[in-house]
């Protein structure tokens, strides 16, 4: 009985010693029913995935109140509320550093529009089109690489805002709606790669339906804000030696999206200039033996 009252004098007369005692009953008051709430959502949700979501719920009730158990004891006055709710507000923001920084990136990209809706574009490792922009993420739908075409895969990919910073933006349409497509075809060295390169340009004027005015008018409009020079907009074909044969090397402008659709009707007519050329041959990898 004595050393009761000894306790009990003890924590009247020591004001920390009272705010601990409180402390620790108020945790474990609320660790018990939160364990209890979480047996009877067990037993009420048999399968997992229902329990899980009830579960983290419960969890984040109990840290709230715990809380806010803790803000009460532990605060004298107002001036020391000031304060705590200053060093809260600052580990709030250390402890949710992912999520004001996509709310940032939402801002920066609403802002400044690096690429809106519509868009494809290539940010880190992800490419795709926009068809989506949210507070926290925007959306591509994911298109392959280029080597495969750049074709839609099907696949829809969520994107952090927060990638805005972190991982430079390369746009495929904003304020100059073409690319540049390169298509490689590589003749033996007998063929009359001369010829070549005049039916190459033919089959590029006749099935990229590009016209110089338009594209003429999209960088004089684009050069208004960036710095866009070119000289030339009509196709062109380069020339160079490999070790197998001549390449010549088809340059033309074709919107992004239409990259593969291009290739397709441009390689379906060089095969069907082969066919009608002999003096044009493709070449490949080869070994000459001299007896």
């Amino acid at each position: 009985m004595e050393a009761f009252e000894k306790i009990i004098e003890y924590l009247t007369n020591n004001l920390m010693g009272v705010k601990m005692f409180w402390t620790l009953v108020a945790v474990v008051v609320t660790m018990i029913v939160s364990k209890v709430l979480k047996n009877l959502a067990y037993r009420h949700f048999s399968d997992n995935n229902k329990y899980y979501p009830v579960k983290q719920k419960i969890n984040y009730m109990t840290g709230v109140f715990i809380l806010v158990f803790t803000v009460f004891i532990w605060l004298d006055s107002v001036g020391n509320l000031t304060t705590y709710i200053g060093l809260l507000s600052a580990g709030i923001a250390i402890a949710l550093k992912e999520i004001f920084t996509n709310i940032a990136g939402w801002v920066f990209i609403e802002s400044r529009k690096p690429f809106d809706v519509g868009h494809r574009i290539m940010i880190g490792e992800q490419k795709g089109d926009v068809i989506d922009k949210r507070l926290f993420q925007f959306t591509l739908m994911e298109v392959s690489s280029y080597e495969d075409g750049e074709q839609s895969t099907g696949r829809i990919v969520d994107v952090p805002n927060g990638f805005i910073f972190t991982y430079p933006t390369i746009n495929y349409t904003k304020g100059f709606e073409y690319i540049w497509n390169e298509i490689k075809v590589l003749v033996t060295f007998e063929s009359d790669w001369a010829k070549a390169k005049v039916l190459l340009l033919e089959i590029a004027n006749k099935e990229t339906d590009v016209t110089t005015e338009r594209v003429s008018r999209q960088i004089k409009d684009a050069s208004r804000k960036y710095m866009i020079q070119y000289n030339k907009l009509t196709p062109i074909v380069y020339t160079d030696v490999k070790e197998s044969g001549v390449q010549l090397t088809l340059r033309y402008l074709c919107e992004p999206k239409q990259r593969r659709v291009t290739s397709n009707k441009v390689w379906e007519d060089v095969l069907h200039m082969l066919a009608d050329n002999q003096d044009v041959e493709l070449a490949y990898p080869t070994k000459r033996v001299i007896n």
